[in-house]
């Protein structure tokens, strides 16, 4: 007996000993190799890059995780409260590991013959996400995470671990830490969150895809009162806080509002610029601060400029037809389910959408529509500028008289609701066509370059080509200003005479033969400079060119901020070489400066995560032209919108001076001018070139928008004269021979001058004597002109 007692003491020992070596070794084993925990005392995650605008308002964000760091002390008790109390109401207690949850977990997951539960504390949840990324649930790892949470829990007080905790934690939708999560699903700081949103947010830790309060609400709150629950048994609120947050209505954001992506065109630039600068990493992980010129209220200016000119400019185009048909039998009826599916969103007024047609009633002159489950009224009123093709001219008719002729049942069309029609649930509506034209539009600050508005198109969802940066298109006549000026440097002044008779001249790498003509193939004969440009007159500006040089011209523009390529042709003149809105308003802005030219700036200061600041950017200026010859310009060009191509600009009835342009067969329609304060450029044209219709000039398609934009943003602004350097003198003349006004001029006009260059002989009696300076291909320059 005492033999077996001592066999049985030894087996037990030896038995005891084999569990314990293995057990340590396993723990030693498993121990080894455990991550640096010092790691964490530099916390250092992913954070999101933000852009602001002028104003500070944030105008868009960049991410791969998208999180907002904040201090404890930026967090409101009720977030603490609320994920201590529904993922481990002991934190405060334990040191790392709690033993009764590990227990309760172990007979969960025995019983079930598989790990189903953790008992993972607040601690651990740290240590997964940070040190242990493996998503594998084994025993390993658990011993693993219970080493490194003891020497967290000694290393770090437990306000550090909720700091990582709650900054860290995955909420749904892209969003990590509590910041982001709360400014996104409430459109608030985390610190102003509320006992009822602090647990709806904390109820997504669990499974914040499956429990979304923006796809699955009934889920979040079912998590919500779950919550609650554990934060009244842990004495955390009581009965009436309890009851209150349960009951509580909770806003959250709508999917639209979740990632704020405002003036896209320019953000985009942005974003480019950023990242070919400084790397991907940095913009999408370094938390930087970039500051930028955008002005909001100016950037929707803009783009509502944008928008009205070109749903004018396509209904001057006329209807394309409907966008499709549906089945209809006016016997049978038509394919409900296919009309109510056409729009599910509520009217109102303002919206536009699709709808089909139902009735066209050619005695009323009114259309059905139906949208979705509701009708519409669409009245001749409303479609009056659909005119039909004339075919044997290929015209439009000057009016629609009877719907029928370009609408049928079934026709799936794009209306606008403009109200309710008296006495009836019929909305009544009006006839729209999406705009296949394109614009863009760029407006930055005379004196600092900071750009204030730019918009590069239509519809950024639709197209995110850039056409104020990207695109190169021909100037036309806009680019005019430039040789003028370039001419008003050499032998030219505003008075001097042209005479406006045919020229040939080879152009081009093969030198053929190029007659220019000019915009209504008309030869006006002798005519004055500032009359060439005022009228846009081709053929002066051909010679203009002629007479100064090709090579001086292009120095003149590349000293004026033109960087793209140039034709060294006499093709020039008429601004057959391409370039982008943003170098052409550039070149503006010399004449508005004063002879200046100032670098666009888009971004004025970025700052990393740390408070460093990594640029910081300043006007920049450089003296391209001298300040006479730059005003003299922009008197002219101010004669321009007074009295030629750019007239529709003069209902701005402010002092402004700007320039059209338009290319051959209509393609391209510019307008580019400015104010004391402020320079921009539209441009307006289709994407594939093609010719827009008949007269869309710069005049008709391009200066209503701008016009429609500078009215906008200078609204309740004051009335700034143009002021004239020391060097220029402003003289009335004769409109016709460019000498000084007399009794006998019909025409006058007051024209300033560079001091010198100014005219002394005044205007002879009609018949008698010589007009200015006459200026031809042939003659000797040597005499000062008039």
């Amino acid at each position: 007996m005492r033999r077996l007692i001592k066999i049985t003491l030894v087996v037990v020992l030896v038995i005891f000993f084999l569990i314990t070596s293995m057990g340590i070794g396993l723990w030693y084993l498993w121990s080894s190799n455990l991550p640096y925990i010092g790691s964490l005392k530099d916390y250092n995650p992913p954070i999101i890059t933000e852009v602001s605008a002028d104003d500070g308002q944030i105008i868009g964000q960049f991410w791969d995780e998208r999180r907002i760091l904040v201090p404890l002390d930026e967090i409101s008790e009720h977030i603490i409260n609320a994920f201590v109390a529904a993922e481990d109401a002991r934190f405060f207690q334990h040191r790392g590991i709690d033993f009764l949850s590990i227990l309760r977990a172990l007979f969960k997951n025995i019983k079930a013959r598989r790990i189903e539960q953790g008992g993972s504390t607040i601690t651990q949840q740290v240590i997964k996400s940070l040190l242990l990324k493996n998503p594998a649930r084994t025993y390993k790892r658990k011993v693993r995470e219970a080493l490194l949470a003891l020497q967290i829990e000694r290393e770090f007080s437990k306000e550090k671990i909720l700091y990582l905790y709650l900054n860290q934690i995955y909420l749904g939708h892209g969003l990590y830490g509590v910041e982001a999560a709360s400014r996104v699903y409430f459109g608030k700081r985390a610190r102003e969150l509320t006992i009822a949103e602090s647990a709806l947010l904390a109820g997504l830790a669990r499974a914040p895809s499956r429990d979304s309060p923006i796809k699955h609400f009934e889920r979040a709150k079912l998590r919500q009162h779950y919550v609650l629950e554990r934060m009244k048994t842990e004495g955390l609120i009581n009965d009436k806080q309890c009851e209150g947050a349960l009951r509580a209505e909770l806003e959250i954001q709508p999917d639209k509002e979740r990632y704020p992506q405002r003036a896209p065109y320019f953000l985009e630039y942005v974003r480019q610029t950023i990242e070919q600068k400084y790397g991907r990493h940095p913009l999408y992980r370094g938390g930087l601060k970039i500051y930028t010129t955008v002005n909001l209220s100016m950037h929707t200016a803009a783009k509502n400029a944008i928008q009205k000119g070109l749903e004018e400019l396509e209904r001057r185009e006329g209807f394309r037809g409907p966008a499709g048909r549906v089945f209809f039998d006016e016997q049978k009826g038509y394919y409900r389910e296919i009309i109510q599916g056409v729009n599910k969103d509520p009217l109102e007024v303002g919206a536009i959408t699709e709808g089909i047609v139902t009735k066209v009633d050619s005695r009323k002159k009114e259309t059905l529509v139906r949208i979705g489950h509701e009708q519409g009224l669409l009245p001749l009123a409303g479609m009056e500028w659909a005119r039909m093709v004339d075919p044997e001219t290929a015209s439009f008719e000057s009016k629609l008289e009877d719907p029928a002729d370009v609408l049928t049942p079934g026709d799936i069309i794009m209306v606008k609701v403009v109200g309710k029609a008296r006495g009836s649930a019929d909305w009544i509506l009006s006839l729209q066509q999406p705009p296949e034209t394109q614009a863009a539009l760029l407006c930055m600050e005379a004196r600092t370059g900071y750009v204030k508005a730019m918009v590069g198109g239509l519809d950024f969802s639709t197209s995110q080509f850039n056409r104020a940066i990207q695109a190169r298109r021909q100037p036309g006549s806009a680019f005019k200003p430039i040789i003028y000026a370039a001419a008003l440097d050499k032998v030219f002044t505003p008075s001097s005479v042209i005479v406006d008779t045919p020229i040939i001249s080879p152009t081009g790498e093969e030198e053929k033969l190029w007659k220019p003509k000019n915009y209504k193939e008309k030869f006006y004969g002798p005519t004055l400079f500032r009359t060439g440009l005022i009228k846009s007159r081709n053929i002066i500006t051909v010679k203009i060119l002629k007479e100064i040089g090709i090579p001086h011209a292009i120095d003149y523009a590349r000293r004026m901020g033109i960087e793209s390529p140039l034709s060294a042709d006499l093709s020039l003149a008429l601004g057959s070489s391409g370039v982008s809105l943003v170098e052409l308003t550039r070149a503006y802005s010399v004449f508005a400066n004063g002879g200046i030219l100032v670098e666009p700036i888009f971004i004025t200061k970025i700052v990393d995560r740390s408070g460093k600041v990594l640029e910081e950017n300043q006007p920049s200026f450089t003296e391209a032209i001298s300040p006479e010859t730059a005003y003299v310009m922009t008197d002219l060009l101010g004669a321009v919108v007074e009295e030629g191509t750019g007239w529709r600009v003069r209902a701005l009835k402010r002092p402004v001076a700007g320039k059209t342009g338009t290319t051959d067969d209509l393609r391209d329609a510019w307008f580019l001018g400015f104010d004391p304060t402020l320079v921009t450029g539209v441009w307006v044209g289709y994407d594939d070139r093609r010719p827009m219709g008949k007269g869309e000039t710069g005049s008709r398609a391009a200066s209503p928008i701008w016009l429609d934009f500078m009215r906008e943003v200078l609204k309740g602004k004051p009335i700034i004269p143009f002021q004239y350097p020391e060097g220029v003198v402003v003289t009335k003349i004769d409109a016709k021979t460019g000498l000084l006004a007399s009794p006998f001029s019909q025409e006058t006009c007051f024209q300033a001058f560079k001091k010198g260059t100014e005219p002394t002989e005044f205007s002879p009696k009609p018949g008698r004597g010589k007009p200015g300076q006459f200026f031809s291909l042939d003659m000797d320059y040597s005499s000062k002109p008039h």
